[in-house]
């Protein structure tokens, strides 16, 4: 009898072993960190104009290593930051998620928006109350970043950091673990009373370093021999503007230095503020213990020098391309980082953009495209045209984002015809032969506007915080503050062509000419994740880079 219970205990035992084993073995895997990289103003064609000059270790890794799309679009206009990085992290578009630009006109009051501005909170770690006075109330949609601290009863830590206020705090989300942004009046990376009372203190000793200082000390040279540049028109392109107390827009610039002490927003231009911002990165994952255990964690970087760069000097400048060489470097110094820290495939890594960007209106002139000036002084025009019809005086409040802001309270107030002004408005303006497509927001589902102009106006419309008409500039117009350098904003695929790189765990190797939407990659991440869409989530999982 005895044998006999102490092999049916034997075998019980073995059986709950076995039992134990399979749940072990069948437990849920998922990378220790995802790390989310948005180059600002990174056109698509740069993985390969300068391919050629990359190393193999930065974005030739992504390249060699992850699952690229060629053929990733923004499906939405404007085309600006705010916009982007919301988009990228919710899944979702202007009409949906409310982030209608980078800034945009309060229909009520007439006043301008910045998109992340909260005079509620107080700055942290500055006294700039301009620099240190925001948060996400502005979004209306949840994030990724979002999702996961949702899905892990907010036990994943979130961490957002960018040179730019909005571009860390927007792809945070609204209960991250810190989005930290520069101050260009102190040079330290801050936050607000939002997020924190104080700033942890791997930040302050990260600040204590003045490592923009030592960035800077050498001033910016070409990172190779000038005369290597072949992919970028001549140094000295009268289409670039000016860096700092720079006479001409020429290599070498011997006294930024000099120029960050007189202004610190001049590192913002150079190569040296994306190795500030992935500094800071590391940074916090040794403070924040991000990827430590097996709850996933999220690191949203924006490296914005990119930006600055083209705005000034534009595409086709020897400063744009010293800036992405460089880059290159700074990347593969972090991939280097994450695969000591986190340990190499235990993390997630997507590199994606914002929006990219036109060439210079003055190259292009040089080279025989079309370009050109568009909306010089239209908002005193329009005025101007409308007093003639109406009789009445500023009917225009703003234009913004290519939108026309029609008073409508004054409009009203004189018991004018709102449709009726609005049409005239949209004729008047189709006349003009810099105008493409000029079309009445709330008539938009019956004009004749090609697709994929048609939705991506549609999506980009928020009828609380967008204007009355959208104008669509001809190819290659830009408005008259960019006569040097470059802007954004508009759906050509110089703006709106994106890249897309997926790489570590859980993702496959390859390519695709698909076509995806800049929407697609926060799905993608939450199938990876397993955790639910974004609350207002439009976009497709991309099944075919994640591995089983």
């Amino acid at each position: 009898m005895f044998r006999k219970i102490t092999m049916l205990a034997v075998i019980l035992l073995g059986t709950s072993g076995l039992h134990a084993q399979k749940n072990s073995n069948t437990s849920m895997q998922k990378p220790k960190l995802v790390v989310g990289i948005v180059v600002d103003q990174m056109r698509w064609d740069y993985l390969y104009r300068y391919y050629d000059k990359y190393g193999n270790d930065g974005f030739k890794r992504l390249l060699n290593q992850g699952y690229s799309l060629n053929n990733v679009h923004i499906n939405y206009i404007p085309t600006v930051t705010a916009i982007g990085h919301t988009s990228i992290y919710t899944g979702s578009v202007p009409a949906i998620h409310g982030i209608a630009g980078n800034d945009w006109t309060d229909k009520a009051t007439g006043k301008n928006v910045y998109c992340t501005t909260d005079e509620s909170v107080k700055p942290v770690g500055t006294t700039n109350v301009k620099v240190g006075s925001h948060s996400p109330k502005n979004l209306w949609s949840t994030t990724i970043t979002d999702e996961l601290r949702l899905a892990t009863n907010f036990q994943a830590k979130v961490v957002g950091v960018s040179l730019k206020d909005r571009a860390s705090i927007l792809p945070a989300g609204h209960n991250p673990t810190g989005a930290f942004w520069f101050d260009d009046s102190t040079g330290n990376f801050v936050t607000s009373s939002y997020y924190m009372n104080d700033l942890p203190q791997w930040l302050k000793n990260f600040n204590s370093q003045n490592l923009p200082d030592k960035l800077v000390a050498n001033g910016w040279n070409t990172l190779l021999p000038i005369n290597q540049y072949t992919e970028s028109s001549p140094d000295n392109s009268p289409w670039e503007g000016l860096l700092g107390s720079a006479k001409t827009p020429t290599f070498p610039y011997n006294n930024l230095a000099a120029d960050y002490q007189a202004k610190k927003d001049n590192i913002r231009y150079t190569p040296f503020g994306n190795t500030l911002t992935l500094k800071v990165a590391e940074a916090s994952i040794e403070g924040e213990s991000l990827g430590k255990d097996q709850i996933t964690d999220f690191l949203a970087v924006n490296l914005a020098s990119t930006d600055y760069a083209g705005h000034k000097f534009g595409p086709n400048s020897i400063e744009v391309e010293d800036v992405y060489l460089r880059l290159d470097q700074d990347l593969a110094e972090f991939f280097k980082y994450l695969d000591s820290k986190v340990g190499k495939n235990q993390y997630t890594v997507f590199l994606s953009a914002d929006h990219g960007g036109a060439h210079a209106v003055g190259f292009m002139q040089e080279h025989k495209m079309p370009t050109g000036i568009f909306g010089d002084n239209a908002e005193k025009n329009i005025n101007q045209m409308l007093k003639d019809q109406f009789g009445l005086d500023k009917m225009v409040m703003s234009i913004n984002n290519y939108q026309i802001y029609l008073d409508q309270k004054l409009i009203k107030d004189h018991k004018l015809n709102l449709d009726e002004v609005t049409k005239y408005v949209v004729d008047e303006m189709n006349k003009d032969q810099t105008v493409l497509f000029a079309v009445s927001l709330k008539e938009l589902g019956s004009a004749p506007i090609p697709e994929p102009i048609k939705t991506r106006i549609i999506n980009g419309y928020n009828w609380q915080r967008s204007g009355d008409i959208q104008l669509i500039s001809h190819d290659s117009m830009l408005p008259p503050y960019a006569k040097t350098g470059t802007t954004h904003s508009v759906w050509n695929s110089y703006d709106s062509h994106i890249p897309l790189i997926f790489m570590g765990w859980g993702i496959k190797n390859g390519e695709s000419n698909k076509e995806y939407n800049m929407t697609d990659i926060s799905p993608t991440i939450a199938s990876l994740l397993r955790i639910q869409f974004p609350s207002g989530n439009i976009g497709n999982p991309i099944v075919e880079v994640i591995g089983k």
